[in-house]
């Protein structure tokens, strides 16, 4: 398995939509940041599956570091 690349030292502020499936970026890879694009394949590492249950913002993280994933969780603070 490789590393996660940290794609931003920080979160990415999204809009979602309600009952939408987005597909959160784990290996850092993706040139749609914070989502994947297919890039992971390869890497042992997959992509992460959120639902939004309502329409609002969300902080998906951006370092690839969280224990909370998809969320942001400060981890960016010690890299």
């Amino acid at each position: 398995m490789t590393d996660p690349v940290v794609a931003q030292a920080g979160p990415y502020e999204v809009t979602v939509q309600a009952g939408k499936t987005y597909y959160w970026c784990a290996c850092g890879r993706s040139k749609k940041q914070p989502f994947c694009d297919g890039s992971h394949k390869g890497t042992g590492v997959e992509p992460v599956a959120w639902n939004g249950a309502e329409v609002g913002t969300v902080w998906f993280c951006g370092c690839k570091r969280s224990n909370k994933r998809p969320y942001c969780d400060g981890s960016h603070n010690s890299l």
